[in-house]
C-alpha cells in the first residue's frame, strides 16, 4: 500500500462517521434508533459475522426489504465484508425475485417477514435468513472491530443494481466502490448535506443504492428516517418536524403537492426531483409550498443521479414561468461525475442552440461497469466509448442540458418528430390536470399521432374537447393530442409511469417503429 493513496470506498465513510460523530443520531426506524457509533459497531459485527459463516470475497449478498434500518446497514456491512450488495426491488414478483438472485448469484438472502412470500421460488442452495430475529442474532456474534480490508482495486464491484425490467428480464448494472464513493460525495455537496441534516428515505434504498444517499449520509454524519411506504400525510409530518432534504419522483411530489393537509412550510425543505422532467406547473406549485427543488437526471447505470440543474443567478430576476422553465432542464454533470454530450447518430456534438436534438451520452467516475453477465449488451451500452441513455435532448448555449424525449417515446407523425414531454407539460399546465403521459398511437394518415392519458385533480372537471383545446393554445397543430384517455395511471415502484403499457393495447397487432 501507498503512503499516498488508499482504494476509495465508502465504507470509510461509516468508519469516519462512528468517531466523528458518534454521539450523533445516524438512523431512526419507528421506535429503533442508533447513534453513528452504535450504527457502526453493528455494521462491523454483521460484515464479521458474514465472514465467519464462510462469506468469501466477492460473494453476492441479497436483501428483500422495505426501506429499513436493516436494509440501510447492508449498504455498509456487506462490502466491508468483502461482498456485493444485491438489493431487490420489493414490489417486484416471486418470479423476478427468483431470477434476480439466480442471476447475480447470491449465497444469501436477507429477507424481511412481510416479504416472505416474494421468496418462494428462490432455490434451496440460498442461505435464507429473516431481517429481524435472525439479522439480529448474527450481529450478535460478530466482532465489534475494523476489519482487515479484502479491496485491492477500487474499480472492483460494491453492488449489483437490477433495473425495472420493463422491456425484458432485469439486467444487473454494475457499481464499483470509487463510483459509489465520488457519487456519494457528489450528493451531499450538490445538496447541501451537513451533520445537521435530516433525510426522509422517501426513495427506496433498494432502487440504485438508493441514489447512494445511505453512503452520502455516512459522509456528512446526517440522520436518516426510515418508513417502509410513502404516504403523504405522514410525510407532511415529518416535513414540518425536522426532516430537511428527501428525494421523490415527480408523481410522488405531485401526490404532496395535491395532499389535503398540504401548506406552506415554515422553513424551506430540499427536494431532490429525479426519474422524469418536472413540469413548470409543478415546480410553480412546489415553490409555493417553499420547497428548494433540487433537478438532477441520470439512470440506474450511472448511480442515479449524474446530472444537477443549477439555475444562473440572472434567472432569478426572470418572470416565475420562465424560472420554471430554466430549472425543468436537466443542467450539468455533477463535481464528481465526469462528462455529458449531445451527439448525432455519427457522435458529433448537436449545436448549442437549445432546438437540435440528439443523445445524451456520458462517461466518467459514476459510470457502471457493466452489465453482470451480459457482455453483448454492455458493448451495445458503450458503443463508441460513451454510454448511451436512449434520451433525446437540446443543449443549451450555456452547456445545460435539456431532455426532449426518450428515443423509444418520441412520437413521428406525418415526418414530424413530436416530443411527449412538450405535450404533457402543456397539458399539465390546465389546472384540472392531476398528471398525465403521452403516447403515439397508430393512425391511417399520419402513421402514428399523440394521445393523452390523463388524471384529474380531486373534485376537478374536464372533458377531452377542453384538453385538446388548451393544448392548441400552447402548442404546433400537430403536436395537440388526437385523442384524451380518463383514470389512473401505471407507474413503476419508484413512481415512474409506464409508458409502455399504455401503448401495448393501441399498437396490439401492428408494429412500432420502437420498442
Amino acid at each position: 500500500m501507498n503512503a499516498f493513496r488508499s482504494e476509495l470506498t465508502p465504507v470509510q465513510f461509516l468508519e469516519r462517521s462512528g468517531t466523528v460523530h458518534a454521539e450523533r443520531i445516524a438512523v431512526v426506524d419507528g421506535g429503533v434508533r442508533h447513534t453513528w457509533r452504535e450504527f457502526r459497531s453493528r455494521a462491523r459485527r454483521l460484515a464479521s459475522a458474514l465472514r465467519a459463516g464462510g462469506l468469501e470475497k466477492g460473494d453476492r449478498v441479497a436483501f428483500l426489504s422495505f426501506n429499513a434500518e436493516p436494509l440501510l446497514l447492508a449498504h455498509f456491512a456487506v462490502p466491508m465484508a468483502g461482498g456485493v450488495l444485491v438489493a431487490i426491488n420489493a414490489r417486484w414478483s416471486a418470479e423476478d425475485v427468483a431470477y434476480v438472485v439466480e442471476h447475480a448469484g447470491a449465497t444469501r438472502l436477507f429477507v424481511a417477514a412481510a416479504l416472505e412470500p416474494l421468496a418462494a421460488r428462490v432455490a434451496p442452495r440460498v442461505r435464507r435468513i429473516g431481517t429481524g430475529v435472525e439479522l439480529e442474532s448474527l450481529i450478535a456474534s460478530g466482532e465489534d472491530a475494523p476489519l482487515e480490508s479484502w479491496l485491492a482495486d477500487e474499480s472492483g464491484p460494491i453492488s449489483i443494481n437490477y433495473s425495472s425490467g420493463t422491456t425484458g428480464r432485469p439486467k444487473g448494472v454494475v457499481y464499483h466502490h470509487r463510483g459509489a464513493y465520488l457519487d456519494a460525495l457528489a450528493v451531499a455537496l450538490e445538496h447541501g448535506m451537513s451533520y445537521e441534516s435530516v433525510y426522509a428515505w422517501t426513495l427506496p434504498m433498494y432502487h440504485c443504492n438508493g441514489w447512494t444517499f445511505p453512503w452520502a449520509l455516512a459522509a456528512v454524519g446526517a440522520r436518516s428516517v426510515c418508513f417502509p411506504r410513502v404516504e403523504s400525510a405522514a410525510l407532511w409530518g415529518l416535513l414540518e418536524n425536522g426532516v430537511t432534504h428527501f428525494c421523490a419522483a415527480p408523481t410522488v411530489l405531485i401526490m404532496l403537492a395535491n395532499d389535503p393537509g398540504a401548506r406552506r412550510l415554515e422553513r424551506p425543505v430540499r427536494a431532490i426531483i429525479g426519474g422524469a422532467p418536472p413540469s413548470p406547473a409543478l415546480i410553480a406549485r412546489l415553490g409555493e409550498l417553499n420547497f428548494r427543488l433540487d433537478h438532477t437526471y441520470g439512470l440506474t447505470e450511472t448511480y442515479g443521479p449524474f446530472a444537477i440543474n443549477i439555475p444562473p443567478p440572472s434567472s432569478s430576476a426572470k418572470p416565475f414561468d420562465e424560472q420554471a422553465r430554466i430549472i425543468a432542464r436537466q443542467g450539468f454533470p455533477n463535481v464528481c461525475a465526469g462528462e455529458m454530450r449531445v451527439v448525432d447518430p455519427a457522435m458529433n456534438d448537436v449545436p448549442r442552440d437549445g432546438r437540435t436534438m440528439g443523445e445524451v451520452v456520458m462517461r466518467g467516475n459514476v459510470v457502471m461497469s457493466g452489465y453482470h453477465r451480459d457482455p453483448d449488451a454492455t458493448a451495445r451500452a458503450f458503443e463508441g466509448g460513451w454510454l448511451h441513455t436512449g434520451d433525446l435532448a437540446v443543449w443549451h448555449e450555456d452547456g445545460a442540458v435539456e431532455l426532449r424525449d426518450r428515443i423509444k417515446d418520441v412520437i413521428i407523425s406525418g415526418g414530424e418528430n413530436i416530443s411527449t414531454i412538450e405535450v404533457e407539460q402543456a397539458l399539465a399546465s390546465h389546472p384540472a390536470v392531476l398528471e398525465c403521459a403521452v403516447v403515439a398511437v397508430p393512425d391511417e394518415t399520419w402513421g402514428e399521432v399523440p394521445r393523452a392519458f390523463v388524471t384529474l385533480r380531486e373534485g376537478a372537471g374536464a372533458t377531452a374537447a377542453e384538453l385538446i383545446s388548451h393544448c392548441r393554445t400552447h402548442l404546433a397543430h400537430f403536436k395537440v393530442p388526437r385523442t384524451v384517455v380518463f383514470g389512473p395511471l401505471p407507474k413503476t415502484s419508484t413512481g415512474k409511469i409506464q409508458k409502455f403499457v399504455l401503448r401495448e393495447g393501441a399498437w396490439k397487432g401492428r408494429e412500432k417503429r420502437i420498442n
